[in-house]
C-alpha cells in the first residue's frame, strides 16, 4: 500500500513537470536552430548574405541556414 502511494506521488509531481516539457522538440532530437548553429551557420529571415549558400531551415522552416 505504501508503494502505490509513493508511485501515485510521483506521478502527480511529474505532471506538474509536464508544462515545461513544452520546450523540448522531442525526445533525443534537436531543433533545427541548435543543429544550424552547431554546424557553424547562421539562421536568416532574409535572403542568404553574399558568398553563403543555404544549408536547410530555421525556426521550423521559417527561416533559412546560412553557411559559408
Amino acid at each position: 500500500m505504501k508503494a502505490l502511494c509513493f508511485l501515485l506521488l510521483a506521478m502527480c509531481l511529474l505532471s506538474r513537470l509536464a508544462p515545461g516539457a513544452a520546450f523540448l522538440t522531442g525526445l533525443g532530437q534537436r531543433s533545427d536552430h541548435y543543429i544550424c548553429a552547431r554546424k557553424g551557420g547562421t539562421c536568416n529571415f532574409s535572403p542568404c548574405p553574399l558568398f553563403t549558400r543555404i544549408d536547410g531551415t530555421c525556426y521550423g522552416g521559417k527561416a533559412k541556414c546560412c553557411m559559408r
